[in-house]
C-alpha cells in the first residue's frame, strides 16, 4: 500500500467552504481521476483520507494538508495533476510526496497567518500590536459546543506584527481606505488559539475593531523551528527520504500571500 501527502489551498471565494464540503469535492475528484484508493474494512468501507488540522470555514490557506492511501503505486507528480484537474478553481492540489515518513500531523505544530484589516490605519494596529505583545497574559471568551470558554492567547502567539501592504493584499481588495496587515505565527495548543481570537485580543487590550470582517489566510504551517523562529515544510522529511524522486513542490513553503481576487 502507498501513502500519499498533498497540499491543498482554498482561494477566493472557495475559502468559504466547509470542511465537509471540501471532502466532497476531494472524494468526487478521486473518483473522477480514476484512482486506485484503498478502502478501510467493516460493513461500510470507505476511502483512506486521513484529513490534518483542517482551516475554519471563511479563511483562506495556502498550506492545507491530507494523506491517502493507494491499492496500487502512482508517481506523486502524475497523480496531483490529475485531481488538480478535477478539483473547483480555489480549492487547486499544490504538491504531492510519497509518505516515507510517520506522524505527518505531528509536525503541524505553528501557522504562520495573514490577516488584512481593512479601515484600520496602521499606526493604530502598530499600538494595539505592541499592547498585545507587552501582556502577559490576554484572555478571551469564545462560545463552544459547551458552552462559553475563557482562555488565554497569548501563550500561543510566537510573533504578531504589522507589515506592509504587499501587491498580492493589493490585489485582494481594491485599497480605497486605510488598511493594515498583521503577520501572526500561532503554535497549536489546546485549547486552540485561533487568528479571530487573536484579533478578539486586539479589541480588549487596545481597543481595535475594524470596521468590517478581517480576511484572514493561512500562509503556513508545520513544524516550529525554535531556533530559527521559523514554521518549517512538513513534507520535506519526506521528500529527504525519497533521494531518488525530485521535488514536486508547486509553491515555496515560506510565506507568501497568494495572488489573484478573493471574496
Amino acid at each position: 500500500m502507498q501513502r500519499i501527502r498533498l497540499r491543498y489551498t482554498k482561494r477566493g471565494r472557495l475559502r468559504f467552504t466547509s470542511h465537509r464540503d471540501f471532502q466532497r469535492a476531494f472524494e468526487r475528484a478521486l473518483r473522477r481521476s480514476e484512482v486506485p484508493m484503498a478502502y478501510s474494512a467493516g460493513f461500510t468501507p470507505h476511502p483512506r483520507v486521513s484529513y490534518a488540522n483542517a482551516a475554519p470555514t471563511g479563511t483562506g490557506s495556502e498550506a492545507e494538508y491530507l494523506e491517502i492511501a493507494l491499492a496500487e503505486p502512482r508517481d506523486p507528480a502524475k497523480l496531483r495533476a490529475l485531481l488538480d484537474e478535477s478539483m473547483p478553481v480555489g480549492l487547486d492540489i499544490i504538491d504531492a510526496v510519497e509518505a516515507h515518513t510517520s506522524g505527518l500531523a505531528e509536525r503541524l505544530t505553528a501557522s504562520v497567518w495573514e490577516l488584512r484589516l481593512d479601515g484600520v490605519d496602521p499606526a493604530d494596529a502598530e499600538r494595539a500590536v505592541a499592547a498585545f505583545l507587552a501582556a502577559e497574559s490576554v484572555e478571551v471568551q469564545r462560545r463552544t459546543k459547551n458552552g462559553m470558554r475563557t482562555f488565554d492567547t497569548r501563550g500561543a502567539v510566537v510573533s504578531l506584527e504589522v507589515v506592509p501592504v504587499t501587491a498580492a493584499a493589493a490585489a485582494d481588495r481594491p485599497l480605497d481606505n486605510a488598511c493594515a496587515i498583521l503577520r501572526l505565527v500561532v503554535r497549536h495548543l489546546t485549547p486552540a488559539v485561533r487568528p479571530d481570537d487573536v484579533l478578539s485580543g486586539l479589541r480588549a487590550v487596545a481597543d481595535l475593531t475594524p470596521p468590517v470582517p478581517a480576511a484572514v489566510t493561512r500562509l503556513a504551517q508545520g513544524l516550529f523551528d525554535e531556533e530559527s523562529g521559523t514554521v518549517t515544510d512538513p513534507l520535506a522529511p519526506d521528500r529527504e527520504a525519497d533521494t531518488t524522486a525530485p521535488s514536486t513542490v508547486a509553491v515555496p513553503a515560506d510565506a507568501k500571500a497568494p495572488e489573484g481576487p478573493a471574496a
